[in-house]
């Protein structure tokens, strides 16, 4: 039997955050699947299966986005999809944060602030971190994490703004950081 494929999910999807997860993806030595890019998500959940199934290396990086739709959007069901088929391994999620309206939000293992710090709960979606007590990161595309089986969630403001602590340009250190402390603390990352 074939092993299953590593997977990190990144619960954003615009054009500039597709940028910064791919540099992100490079700076960790894993592969990003371009594709995936779009806001809504823009290929099938099936799709995507069979381009992670392709991809030389592990771990993958893949996004999904809702485009801030109430209930239940295409980027949750190709995330949903993802996480729950038997050939793939969902390593942990990047949760972005949002100002979406009517979320449920998703509780955090930690959160890396628009300054690079890591800290126990979550952000907003400037990358500063919630006032004490406020235990959820919402966001348009996180409330299925709470059903489904991924061992590490990081939260973090928006994917390659967070007024440019993220950009692209200068390397996406923040989400490079949640991609890293995903793989720090998944199984069999020494």
């Amino acid at each position: 039997m074939p092993e299953r494929r590593k997977v990190i999910i990144v619960t954003d999807g615009d054009l500039v955050a597709g940028k910064t997860v791919q540099v992100a993806a490079r700076n960790i030595g894993a592969r990003f699947i371009s594709l995936t890019t779009g806001n809504p998500t823009p290929i099938s959940a099936g799709e995507v299966v069979e381009l992670i199934k392709k991809t030389p290396h592990d771990p993958v990086v893949i996004m999904v986005d809702d485009r801030g739709k109430r209930g239940f959007g295409k980027g949750e069901q190709v995330l949903e999809f993802v996480a729950q088929h038997p050939d793939i391994e969902v390593i942990g999620a990047v949760a972005v944060a949002s100002n979406t309206s009517f979320t449920e939000g998703v509780r955090v293992d930690e959160s890396v602030t628009c300054d690079g710090r890591i800290v126990d709960g979550p952000v907003d979606k400037l990358g500063h971190p919630e006032e004490h007590g406020h235990i959820h990161l919402e966001g348009d595309t996180v409330d299925v994490l709470n059903r489904l089986d991924i061992p590490v969630i990081v939260g973090t403001g928006d994917t390659g703004k967070m007024d440019f602590a993220d950009d692209y340009c200068k390397g996406a250190p923040v989400t490079t950081k949640a991609l890293l402390e995903i793989l720090n603390r998944s199984e069999g990352n020494g």
